[in-house]
C-alpha cells in the first residue's frame, strides 16, 4: 500500500484528512497547561506509589499471615474473609473451633526466605519483634478488617539479616546433589530482590541509582519448578525394593550397604515401591505394642524374630510384649536400676534427650517415655535387619547414621546422656576415635551409660583405658541379677581443671580451627580432645533447666537471640492451637511421626510437645545453625542437606511440616523436583504435609502433587504467599 507523504514536519493528509495550522496559544495558557499536568502527575504518584518496598513487602505478609489464621472450614472455592484471600478444600466435615472470635494482633510475616523472628500472639510482643500475628481459628466479619490492617501497619519491619548472626554450620564432601553454581551462591538475601517492588521507591529520577539497580533484572533467578512440564513417574529398580535409602543402599544390590553415607551422583527421581499389604499404622499409643507385619516384613527380620522373644510375629502382626526385650526383666526395671545407681540423671528432669546407639527393641526408649524423656535411636547402617525401621513403625524416634571415620549429623553437647545397650561397638579400637565423637556431642556433665550381658576382658580393659584419656569419671558399676547385665555409668567432665591433671596428653586439645560444631561431611574425626565451654556466654558451660521449664527458658549465653526465640515460640504456640490443628483437615489422632523439614528454633516442634507426637527438626546445612538451640529446649534434631535424601527408612513420617523451605533452595539443587520425590518417599500413604511458601512455587508445586496423585484437601493464598493441607495417598506408577 502506498501513503501519500505532506510536507515535512506536518501530517499527511492521507492519514489524517484535511489539516488546518492553528494559531499559536500564548505564553499564559502554555504555563496554565504545564501546572495543571503537574499538579494532575503529582496527586496520581501520591495515591499509587508506595512509602517504602520493604513496607510493601511487609503488607502483604501480614495481610497473609491475618488471613492464615482465620481458616475457613467452608466448601470448595470459598473466598475468605480479608479482600483476596482465598481458601479451596475438599467437601468434608472438619473440627472447628467454636471460641469467641478475636482480631488478629499486629504485626508482620518475616521475609520467606528468613523465616526466623516470628511473632508472639500478643499485640505488644509483635510490636517490640517485628514477627507475623497469630492467626485465629474464626475470620472476621469484612466489615472490621480495614481497622485490623490499620492496626497492623505502623508495625510493618522485616529483619532477613537477623539470621546471619548465627553461625553457619561447615560442610563439605560429596556435593552431588547441588548445582554447580552453589558454591557461588551462599547469600541468601539475594534471592529477595525479586521481591521488592521496582517502582515507588524514589529513585527513579536518578540515572545512577537505574544503573545500580539494572543488574537486579539480569540476576532474577528463575522459577524453582518449570511451568508446563508434565512428569511421567518411575518406579525405582534396587532389589532393596520398597526399603530403599538411597544414600545408605547401593543402587544395583539391596543386600549391600555403605560403610559410611555416600549418595548417587545423580538426584533420584524414581519413586519407592509399596508393600502389597500396607496397611494404615494403628493410633498411638497402641501402635507401640503392635504393627502391621507386612509393613516392614522382609527375610532377615523374620529369620531375627525367630531368635529373640521381645518380638513375636503373630498372624499379621509384630507384636511387642511389655515385659520383655534385650535383657532379662522389663525395661522398665533396667531404667529404674540405672536411677538406683546414679540419682542424679533424675530422669525427665536433669536428664531429658538421650541418643540409643545401635537400636534394636527400643525399650529403652519406650519406659523412659513414661517419665517424659525423649531418647533418639540410631539405627546403624550395617544393621540389615532393619530394627531402626521397625522403630519408627512403632512410633519411637529413630535415625539411621554410622559410627565410622565422620561425625554424626549433631551438634556438639547436644545430649544429656548417651546408652549404648549390648550393641557390640568396638569403643576402644582406632585410639578410641569413636568415643571422641561421643565426647563432642554428649554435653559436659552428661553420661555415658554402657551394658551388656557377656563381659569381654579385653574390651573392658581397653574402654577404661580409653576413658581414663579422656578424663571421664566412672561413676557406678552394677551387675543387676534381674537383667543378668553388667552396667557402667560414666560421666564427661564439666570442667577443663581435671585435663590439666592428665600425666600423658593424649589425646591433645583441637586447636581452634577444627570446629566442634561442624557435623555435615566433615572430614575424618580427629583425633584430638574438644575442651568444655567455660564462660557464661557459651553454650554447655551451665546445665539446662529441668523439663518442662527447660522448653520456654532462655539462657543468657543466647544474648539478642532470646527476644527472637521468644517471639518464634509465641508464634507457632498461636499458629498450631488456634490453625493447625483445626482448620486444616487434618486427623491429629493418626499422627504419631513428624518432621519439620526447615526448623528455625524449634517453635513448631515446641507448640507439639503437650501432644502425642515427637518431632524431627531439621536444620538445613545452608540456613543458620540454630540447631544447638532446639537441643538446648528439649528438643530433637538433625542436620541435612536437602538436594539429598535424608537418612531414614521409607514411610517413616505422619506429617511433613514445609515452611518456606522451596523458596530457600533456588539454584542449590541440580533438580528440585528431586525433594518432592524426597517427601513421597519418607511420609507414609494416609500421611499428610502442610506447606507455606510464595504462590509462584506452590503453584507449579501442586501441579507436581497431583501428578503424584496427592490429594490437595485445602489451598490457602493471599497475595504473594498461600499454604496448603496435601494428603498422600496409595498410588504407584
Amino acid at each position: 500500500m502506498t501513503v501519500a507523504r505532506g510536507p515535512p514536519g506536518r501530517p499527511s493528509s492521507g492519514l489524517l484528512g484535511c489539516w488546518r495550522r492553528r494559531p499559536a496559544l500564548g505564553f499564559g495558557a502554555k504555563v496554565g497547561i504545564a501546572i495543571a499536568l503537574g499538579l494532575s502527575f503529582a496527586i496520581i504518584w501520591t495515591s499509587v506509589s508506595p512509602t517504602s518496598s520493604s513496607q510493601q513487602i511487609s503488607t502483604e505478609h501480614s495481610s497473609f499471615a491475618a488471613e492464615v489464621a482465620a481458616l475457613p472450614t467452608a466448601s470448595h472455592n470459598r473466598t475468605a474473609a480479608g479482600g483476596g484471600g482465598h481458601a479451596h478444600r475438599k467437601p468434608r466435615p472438619v473440627p472447628h473451633s467454636h471460641k469467641k472470635r478475636h482480631p488478629a494482633p499486629s504485626g508482620s510475616h518475616s521475609h520467606p526466605h528468613r523465616s526466623n523472628a516470628t511473632a508472639s500472639p500478643d499485640a505488644a510482643a509483635a510490636k517490640a519483634d517485628h514477627s507475623e500475628p497469630a492467626p485465629v481459628t474464626d475470620p472476621e466479619p469484612k466489615e472490621k478488617e480495614p481497622e485490623q490492617e490499620q492496626e497492623q501497619e505502623p508495625d510493618m519491619e522485616m529483619e532477613p539479616e537477623q539470621e546471619a548472626e548465627l553461625p553457619m554450620p561447615e560442610q563439605g564432601g560429596d556435593n552431588s546433589g547441588k548445582a554447580p553454581a552453589e558454591e557461588e551462591e551462599e547469600k541468601p538475601p539475594q534471592l529477595e530482590l525479586e521481591d521488592e517492588p521496582s517502582e515507588g521507591d524514589g529513585e527513579d529520577d536518578d540515572p545512577e541509582a537505574a544503573k545500580r539497580k539494572a543488574p537486579s533484572k539480569e540476576r532474577k533467578l528463575p522459577p524453582l519448578f518449570s511451568p508446563g512440564v508434565r512428569y511421567h513417574w518411575k518406579l525405582c529398580g534396587a532389589k532393596s525394593g520398597y526399603h530403599y535409602i538411597p544414600c545408605v543402599d547401593f543402587d544395583g544390590d539391596g543386600s549391600q550397604r555403605h560403610h559410611e553415607r555416600s549418595c548417587p551422583r545423580s538426584p533420584v527421581t524414581c519413586l519407592v515401591s509399596l508393600p502389597k499389604e500396607y496397611k494404615q499404622p494403628a493410633a498411638w499409643p497402641e501402635r507401640k505394642d503392635k504393627v502391621w507385619y507386612g509393613n516392614v516384613g522382609h527375610p532377615r527380620l523374620s529369620n531375627y524374630v525367630k531368635g529373640h522373644s521381645w518380638l513375636n510375629h503373630s498372624d499379621e502382626y509384630l507384636m511387642f510384649p511389655p515385659d520383655q526385650w534385650e535383657f532379662k526383666g522389663s525395661a522398665r526395671h533396667y531404667v529404674e536400676s540405672i536411677d538406683e545407681m546414679a540419682p542424679d540423671i533424675d530422669w525427665g528432669k536433669n536428664i531429658r534427650i538421650i541418643l540409643d546407639v545401635g537400636c534394636k527393641s527400643a525399650g529403652f526408649g519406650i519406659a523412659l517415655l513414661e517419665k517424659d524423656v525423649i531418647t533418639l535411636s540410631l539405627g546403624l547402617t550395617n544393621d540389615q535387619t532393619d530394627l531402626a525401621q521397625v522403630a519408627l513403625e512403632r512410633g519411637i524416634p529413630a535415625t539411621v547414621g554410622s559410627l565410622g571415620s565422620r561425625r554424626l549429623p549433631f551438634p556438639s553437647g547436644a545430649f544429656d546422656a548417651i546408652h549404648c545397650g549390648e550393641c557390640n561397638i568396638p569403643w576402644h579400637s582406632n585410639g578410641g576415635k569413636l568415643l571422641l565423637e561421643i565426647n563432642r556431642i554428649l554435653r559436659p556433665g552428661g553420661y555415658f551409660i554402657i551394658s551388656s550381658k557377656s563381659a569381654d576382658l579385653e574390651s573392658e580393659e581397653g574402654i577404661s583405658a580409653s576413658m581414663t584419656a579422656l578424663c571421664w569419671n566412672a561413676i557406678a558399676y552394677n551387675s543387676d541379677d534381674v537383667s543378668e547385665a553388667g552396667v557402667k555409668i560414666f560421666q564427661r567432665p564439666a570442667s577443663n581443671e581435671v585435663y590439666d591433671l592428665r600425666a600423658k596428653k593424649d589425646p591433645p586439645f583441637c586447636k581452634e580451627e577444627q570446629n566442634k560444631a561442624s557435623a555435615w561431611y566433615t572430614t575424618h574425626i580427629k583425633h584430638c580432645l574438644h575442651k568444655a565451654p567455660v564462660g557464661i556466654e557459651e553454650r554447655g558451660s551451665d546445665w539446662p533447666e529441668e523439663w518442662p521449664k527447660r522448653l520456654e527458658s532462655f539462657p543468657e549465653w543466647l544474648g539478642d537471640t532470646q527476644t527472637r526465640v521468644a517471639s518464634d515460640h509465641n508464634h507457632w504456640k498461636a499458629v498450631v492451637e488456634k490453625s493447625y490443628l483445626d482448620g486444616l483437615g487434618i486427623d491429629w489422632s493418626n499422627i504419631r511421626n513428624v518432621m519439620d523439614m526447615r526448623a528455625v528454633f524449634g517453635g513448631f516442634a515446641a507448640a507439639l510437645a503437650s501432644k502425642k507426637v515427637w518431632v524431627m527438626n531439621v536444620v538445613p546445612v545452608h540456613a543458620a545453625d540454630t540447631l544447638p538451640i532446639i537441643y538446648e529446649r528439649g528438643l530433637i534434631g538433625v542436620y541435612h542437606d536437602w538436594c539429598e535424601p535424608f537418612s531414614t527408612y521409607p514411610r517413616s513420617y505422619d506429617l511433613l511440616h514445609a515452611d518456606h523451605l522451596f523458596s530457600r533452595l533456588k539454584i542449590r539443587c541440580k533438580q528440585p523436583v528431586s525433594i518432592v520425590v524426597e517427601m513421597d518417599r519418607i511420609l507414609r500413604p494416609g500421611g499428610w504435609a502442610i506447606i507455606r511458601d510464595k504462590l509462584e512455587i506452590l503453584d507449579p508445586l501442586e501441579t507436581i502433587l497431583k501428578s503424584l496423585h496427592w490429594e490437595i484437601v485445602m489451598t490457602f493464598r493471599k497475595d504473594k504467599e498461600g499454604i496448603m493441607s496435601v494428603k498422600k495417598t496409595t498410588w504407584r506408577p
